[in-house]
């Protein structure tokens, strides 16, 4: 397919000018509130019901640093990409794609890539790279186009808050020391190159799938999200998870998922981190959760063994892997 050729915005409308992916002309036009139950026609079922879409999709919409781009095919929402400006302008994060389900496969997910990273260059001249995270397998095809840049292993967890709560509450477990960052002790930690090459896997910093290069004008961005940062001690941490606020997903009434990003070498610390970021959590939830654990791969078996044997929780689905993937522009 050729490389689309970006027009300019006219009423907040943008055509794509190329051989088309699919049959007829795509439209390009950035989101709205309007669209909001066309994209929710077109993800349903998206990661079994898991889906955050729903739940961030108007707040996408008003963050000065991102656009929400739609593919339209004869006036109909077919698919959806969100792209944001990071790392002082020069990378660009590709989320949330979605393409209804039949138009996959004729090229509207490589079309929407193009149109809105060479939008995001026109808008920011300094961008030189795109990232984003995928949870499925890659291929052949995707190393030709991307480079590994590293890897998480994901374990998923589902429980009903309350009662995970109460057993909790209830003590037995005595975790090692869990120390909680403030805002300054943050800035500190993330700008140390001790940190970010010892601890951060492969120097990044990565937030509900979101990675970012460690640096002041990231925790900017991040300062809104209500993160919670816990680490094994504030002088020279060997672990630190972040977790930010729950939120509802479409699964059920009262169902909500949770993300907790940990970083480090040994699961002991990160195992006393997860239970004081549940504790921490859960007392706003009332209903089922479904919490994701990102941590370095060769620490799943012995944290799913101890979620097992200490929270009496077994993982919901079997070893996953995060992957984040770069793109020179």
């Amino acid at each position: 397919m050729a490389v689309p050729r970006l027009l300019s915005p006219r009423a907040g409308a943008m055509n794509l000018e190329s051989a088309p992916p699919t049959e007829g002309q795509l439209q390009f036009v950035l989101a709205t509130e309007e669209d909001f139950e066309e994209v929710l026609a077109i993800s349903e079922g998206v990661y079994e019901g898991e889906d955050y879409l729903p739940s961030r999709y108007h707040t996408w919409l008003r963050e000065p640093h991102r656009t929400v781009v739609l593919a339209k095919k004869k006036g109909a929402v077919i698919g959806l990409l969100s792209v944001c400006v990071v790392d002082a302008g020069e990378t660009v994060l590709a989320e949330g794609m979605r393409v209804a389900p039949w138009e996959r496969g004729k090229g509207v997910a490589r079309a929407l890539i193009l149109f809105c990273t060479q939008l995001a260059q026109q808008k920011h001249p300094g961008v030189k790279v795109l990232r984003l995270t995928r949870m499925d397998q890659l291929g052949p095809r995707d190393f030709q186009k991307y480079r590994l840049i590293t890897k998480q292993g994901m374990l998923q967890l589902r429980f009903d808050g309350p009662q995970l709560l109460a057993r909790l509450r209830a003590g037995g477990l005595r975790p090692s020391p869990v120390e909680a960052l403030n805002a300054a002790e943050v800035r500190r930690l993330v700008l140390s190159p001790t940190f970010q090459s010892e601890v951060l896997p492969a120097g990044t910093l990565l937030q509900d799938w979101q990675p970012y290069r460690p640096r002041e004008s990231n925790l900017a961005l991040l300062a809104p999200r209500r993160v919670r940062w816990l680490a094994d001690c504030k002088v020279r941490p060997t672990a630190v998870s972040l977790c930010g606020p729950p939120f509802p997903i479409p699964l059920g009434a009262g169902w909500a998922r949770l993300a907790i990003d940990a970083f480090g070498r040994r699961a002991a610390p990160l195992q006393a981190q997860l239970v004081r970021h549940l504790r921490e959590r859960l007392p706003a939830l009332g209903g089922v959760v479904v919490c994701q654990l990102f941590l370095r791969p060769g620490l799943w078996p012995e944290l799913a063994e101890f979620c097992r044997a200490g929270l009496g929780l077994e993982p919901a689905k079997g070893y996953a892997e995060q992957a984040l993937l770069e793109a020179d522009l």
